[in-house]
């Protein structure tokens, strides 16, 4: 139960960064949309940051289940590619609001330890030093969300050839 009062709150958030009048995420408009109290709002998250992280865990949780069920790298690149996309949208408005410094911060934290994760799970760059480890994820991080900071219709296109060249780029070693 409680967790669906969250995914409506969390939906609620994503409606209304979509409706034009709305400049600021704020508590009173998604307690408003949902028609809930403020208490209610509070009892499940400490404020929007808190719900922003929640609904950035959830995804996360979502497509790590997703990579380790899939052995193709390619494969397994190209989903991360298109959950990305598909969620462009929300991160662009989220970010124009209020709080976009940091869900900007949230965003490289997730991927960032998404990726040490899969590194660690698939047991990749074995003969990296932690040190160096940590380097190597955080280029990755960069490149991929440099990559989608810039995506174009052309790039949607070319998508099985993006993660085909990025495969062989990283050495068979994909970590989105």
């Amino acid at each position: 139960m409680e967790k669906d009062m969250k995914k409506q709150i969390a939906e609620a958030s994503r409606e209304l960064l979509f409706e034009d009048q709305v400049k600021k995420l704020t508590v009173k408009a998604i307690v408003d949309k949902c028609k809930i109290t403020r208490q209610a709002f509070y009892y499940h998250f400490e404020d929007i940051p808190d719900l922003l992280k929640w609904i950035l865990d959830q995804a996360s949780s979502q497509l790590e289940k997703e990579i380790f069920e899939q052995e193709d790298e390619e494969k397994v690149l190209k989903r991360c590619f298109l959950i990305a996309l598909e969620s462009k949208p929300y991160m662009d408005k989220t970010m124009q609001t209020n709080y976009g410094q940091e869900l900007e911060k949230m965003l490289r934290d997730h991927i960032y330890h998404l990726s040490m994760r899969i590194v660690e799970k698939k047991n990749l760059y074995q003969d990296c030093s932690y040190r160096d480890l940590k380097l190597v994820v955080r280029y990755h991080c960069e490149a991929i969300t440099g990559i989608l900071r810039n995506w174009t219709d052309e790039d949607s296109e070319n998508l099985d050839h993006i993660v085909h060249e990025i495969n062989l780029l990283m050495g068979g070693k994909i970590i989105p």
